[in-house]
């Protein structure tokens, strides 16, 4: 089979497909389902918040919020499963990991029975390095947003 006829399977991701690809497990693992992948463009993780979460305990007990830079690791999340997906990248040696995090805002609380949509969008492609941009969505508003970079890399352990 020629590269031309190999095609990035596109489909939606569930979360078994989601730990096919990605080596986060619970509780470090922030979304639950990909859908809306394009090839070229992005895709949207989805991440309903439930307040079975384990940080619910101290961030705060009276009125419980998903921390930021948990929204942060979803959209990045969600990037690396995408860029393993369009890619076709053998996951058990390669992994996506952050190179940085640039114009990080956080508009709104998030709560225990929201679902956040995040969309990301690819800014640049020039592999190993990805650039993306990034929303997280809730009932239609814009609860965060955030840039990052992100790189295509074998594992620390395996450059031996």
């Amino acid at each position: 089979m020629s590269t031309e006829d190999k095609k990035p399977n596109l489909e939606d991701m569930d979360v078994t497909r989601i730990m096919e690809i990605l080596p986060h497990r619970y509780p470090m693992l922030m979304i639950d389902k990909i859908i809306n992948i394009t090839e070229n463009d992005g895709a949207t993780g989805v991440k309903n918040v439930t307040m079975n979460e384990p940080f619910f305990v101290g961030h705060f007990p009276q009125k419980p919020f998903f921390p930021g830079v948990f929204i942060v690791e979803a959209m990045a999340q969600t990037a690396a499963a995408y860029v393993a997906q369009v890619e076709d990248v053998d996951t058990s040696n390669q992994v996506v990991l952050f190179m940085g995090i640039d114009k990080a805002r956080f508009r709104r609380p998030v709560g225990p029975g929201d679902q956040l949509l995040i969309p990301i969008k690819v800014e640049q492609r020039r592999p190993p390095v990805w650039r993306f941009s990034a929303k997280a969505m809730v009932d239609g508003k814009t609860v965060a947003e955030a840039s990052f970079a992100a790189m295509l890399t074998v594992p620390p352990e395996e450059k031996k």
